[in-house]
């Protein structure tokens, strides 16, 4: 494939990953009210949302090790995105809770199954380009998706208030996600040609880099609070009306879009530095948001996004350094394993926090994030 473009390989999963977005982000922005309609409890909402992220975290280590151990990126990266967008329109047929919770657990699962491998594909797509530019790109269309989806779902149910005609339109991106991954495959059957061997890391072992870096962003994610809690925090302050906290999280994955970009071109130009003050500058968005005015609310959440775009793009860029090609997929699937476990976690203990002292909660969560900068600067002498 010498002479087929690499940043074209990028623009299609892009796409791929864009119309997904539009499938399960504007899905899950009703989900819970749905759930509600066919008499589901509280209890079962909040469970079935964790369970659903844990097992979209906790099985990608299963499936990025079946993706290197039979070699088969695409055939996993379709088989992943099948059952994770089916799942979506299928709600339209659901008639009970039970049904309805089924299918949004299997649209994590799929999400577990695809993810290592497509950013195993990804990977090689980005060596010549740049991992950084590559990947902040990749996140930059991703989060288009994230926010149209809700959007075109609010609209559906502002002029028609049927749930299940929403999940049904869900299906047209379902078609034309299918649709690009079909050419991606069509046109790239070989991605891994892409990433020349000569610069290949030569042993096929975990390197002790790797396991500190994971560690490191480990340790980060479990103080970065998950909007779910800032807008409750919102909601029960009343400090933003009902119809303002979807346009702050809206306002935030644009930040989150634009700033990985930003973050991914300089990642490629200055290395580890980037990554650094993307941590450092993220760490100042929790006393913000939970105990700022509405302006200084409203800065917060553009600082919690643009630590969500560095998350989205060069945590996952840098993975790639630290990996041999042969393990691409196992070390991705061991990567998000581990980050999405400490942030469960760190999660968990803020929400707890967040009941007994927000400001105990604001310097654990800080102090969290910072945590990890002593392992961030040891490794910053690695070079790109």
């Amino acid at each position: 494939m010498p002479h087929k473009s690499p940043f074209l390989l990028v623009i299609l999963l892009g796409l791929v990953s864009l119309f997904a977005d539009i499938t399960y982000e504007g899905a899950r922005s009703i989900i819970g009210p749905y759930l509600a309609t066919l008499g589901a409890s509280a209890t079962v909402v909040g469970f079935i949302s964790g369970l659903g992220e844990f097992l979209g975290y906790g099985l990608r280590l299963i499936f990025g090790y079946l993706a290197d151990k039979i070699r088969k990126y695409w055939a996993v990266t379709f088989i992943g995105y099948f059952i994770s967008l089916i799942s979506v329109p299928a709600l339209a047929l659901t008639k009970t809770w039970i049904q309805a919770v089924i299918l949004v657990l299997l649209e994590r699962i799929g999400k577990a199954i695809r993810t290592p491998a497509r950013d195993t594909i990804l990977s090689y797509a980005t060596f010549k380009i740049g991992r950084g530019k590559g990947f902040g790109f990749h996140e930059a269309i991703d989060q288009i998706g994230a926010i149209t989806g809700p959007l075109i779902v609010a609209v559906i149910l502002c002029y028609t208030k049927n749930y299940k005609l929403a999940f049904a339109v869900l299906l047209i991106p379902v078609i034309l996600t299918l649709s690009i991954l079909f050419i991606s495959i069509f046109y790239y059957p070989s991605p891994q040609k892409f990433e020349n061997e000569k610069f290949l890391i030569k042993n096929t072992n975990f390197s002790k880099d790797f396991w500190i870096y994971a560690f490191a962003i480990g340790i980060y994610g479990a103080g970065y609070a998950d909007f779910a809690l800032i807008a409750y925090h919102f909601k029960k302050t009343e400090l933003l009306t009902n119809s303002l906290i979807p346009i702050f999280y809206a306002i935030a994955m644009g930040i989150d879009a634009v700033s990985a970009l930003v973050f991914g071109y300089f990642f490629d130009k200055k290395g580890f530095i980037i990554l650094i003050f993307s941590v450092i500058i993220s760490s100042l968005f929790a006393p913000l948001v939970f105990l700022g005015s509405l302006p200084i609310a409203l800065f917060g959440v553009i600082l919690w996004g643009i630590g969500l775009g560095a998350q989205e793009s060069i945590l996952r860029a840098t993975v790639a350094l630290f990996v041999p090609k042969e393990k691409r997929a196992t070390g991705y699937g061991i990567f998000n394993t581990f980050y999405g476990f400490l942030w469960f976690l760190g999660s968990t203990l803020l929400g707890i926090l967040y009941d007994f002292s927000i400001h105990t909660l604001i310097i654990i969560s800080i102090l969290l994030q910072l945590l990890s900068l002593p392992l961030l600067i040891k490794l910053s002498k690695f070079r790109l």
